[in-house]
């Protein structure tokens, strides 16, 4: 391949990732996250871009393990982003550390940076991805017997259902201390008091200015160009980022104090083991393996390679290998746990090239974009009004995507009884997120007996931990009946 075209193609791949990267690190960095400081947000943006451009290199590359009939990686354009199903547990983790003392609040009741936090979750990550890595050595079909699309559909949809909730607050003004519109103090306005054009969460600016960045996604949909639809997102990022530019809500101050180049550990965290986000973020992993078998699934097929075999089945489990793998290594490198994206499977359909040189030119641009740190301030410094519009949508997605898997489920009697039990206990943590809050009333000071307590609390206010647990339990206890065979 040519190494223009190769460029070329590697930049619209780059572009349809682009948004999924930045989002997670955006949110967890925010107010309504560990609340780092700016600095240390555009840190988290750039090092995704970086190690997301180095740790895809490994799922493009495929290794053999010596001596072992077991690979690392793909061998496909299989390239990983930051996951956003570690959002919802983190930000209640963090809620939680705050509750509890972990984090510190100033005299007025706010949230103080917390970075301690963010080490707690990656430093918890780490350890918690040896699960995947385990599994991965298992057999594809066995995989599939123990975590069916029956499983994993209700856990992915109920996933994009509660991040949604995160987006919506974005899109009316933030997700931080401004979302409860105190009368008085720094946070009586959105983002702060003396942001530029700050104003009131839920004003009418704010929802028209998410509304354009929606709207021009839908806009592309419907006019666009192949190319440009595969890209809506990001093109509504950038006219939601022209309108407020125009009317006065960005601030150049991050931009300009940002240093010109930035790399992996310029900024690091205190690594530490937070108990109670075990439980929730060893179901984060087994929902980013199922992501992963599906996703290289359907890369094999718009690839036009075979779906089935024993090249394909080495295909999966050097995909989840290297799934796991850089789920560890990202911890090590200061980021939450990645995953296998599909995004580009589109770009693969449309321009019918699946050369990894490609997949190469696409890590290179991610790269650039990550080392240059200046382009990081600038996505740091994107109102929380844009930011909203945006993630909703892709949020939204990752929700259908769930329903698409729950439709491939034969809806026997057995099954819709295992969905509705799983489903119930699911939408009801998540609409009602504090029901478990009281259940333990224990304020001594033993700590081992406390943080036991907050990891039961926090696996039950967290909806989809809740679905993929029972649902994993029933598909194993509950037989097929005679007439649903």
């Amino acid at each position: 391949m040519p190494v223009l075209l190769a460029l070329l193609l590697g930049f619209q791949h780059a572009l349809s990732m682009l948004a999924g990267i930045i989002t997670p690190p955006l949110i967890l960095a925010g107010q309504g996250g560990a609340n780092l400081a700016p600095g240390d947000a555009q840190y988290l943006v750039s090092t995704s871009l970086i190690v997301c451009g180095l740790l895809s290199m490994v799922q493009i590359t495929r290794f053999h393990i010596y001596k072992t009939p077991y690979y690392i990686g793909t061998g496909l354009i299989s390239v990983v982003g930051t996951s956003f199903t570690v959002i919802p547990i983190a930000t209640g983790a963090f809620a939680q550390m705050y509750a509890t003392g972990f984090c510190q609040l100033d005299a007025d009741g706010n949230k103080l940076p917390c970075p301690k936090a963010y080490g707690a979750l990656i430093g918890t990550g780490t350890v918690c991805a040896l699960l995947e890595i385990l599994l991965s050595f298992t057999k594809p079909s066995l995989l599939k017997r123990i975590f069916p699309p029956l499983v994993t559909g209700p856990t992915v949809a109920l996933i994009g259902i509660k991040l949604i909730e995160s987006g919506f607050k974005n899109w009316a003004g933030g997700s931080g201390s401004c979302y409860d519109r105190p009368e008085t103090g720094p946070f009586s306005l959105c983002p702060a008091v003396g942001a530029p054009h700050a104003l009131p969460w839920g004003s009418a600016e704010f929802i028209g200015l998410g509304f354009s960045v929606f709207l021009t996604i839908i806009l592309c949909e419907r006019f666009g160009s192949p190319i440009m639809k595969s890209c809506a997102v990001v093109v509504g990022l950038l006219v939601g980022c022209i309108i407020a530019g125009a009317t006065g809500y960005f601030s150049s101050y991050g931009i300009n104090s940002a240093p010109a180049v930035n790399f992996i550990w310029v900024k690091t965290f205190p690594l530490s083991i937070y108990g109670p986000i075990v439980l929730p973020l060893l179901a984060v992993y087994i929902v980013l393996m199922m992501e992963a078998i599906g996703d290289i699934t359907a890369t094999c097929d718009v690839s036009r390679l075979e779906v089935s075999g024993k090249l394909f089945d080495s295909r999966i489990q050097g995909g989840v290998l290297a799934d796991g793998l850089n789920g560890l290594l990202s911890g090590l490198l200061t980021i939450t746990p990645l995953s296998t994206f599909a995004q580009n499977n589109g770009v693969i359909a449309l321009t019918r090239c699946a050369n990894r040189k490609a997949g190469y030119a696409c890590c290179f641009f991610l790269l650039v974009m990550g080392i240059f740190s200046k382009f990081a301030a600038a996505l740091v410094a994107i109102p929380a009004a844009v930011l909203g519009g945006m993630t909703t949508f892709l949020f939204s997605a990752v929700a259908i995507s769930g329903i698409r898997i729950i439709s491939t489920v034969n809806f026997t009697r057995r099954n819709r009884f295992i969905l509705t039990a799983a489903m119930a206990l699911g939408f009801g943590a998540t609409l009602v997120p504090n029901w478990f809050a009281y259940v333990f009333t224990y304020t001594g000071s033993n700590n081992a007996k406390r943080g036991f307590f907050n990891a039961i609390t926090l696996v039950c206010e967290t909806g989809f931990a809740l679905t993929a647990f029972l649902a994993i339990f029933l598909n194993l206890v509950l037989q097929e009946e005679v007439e649903d065979e």
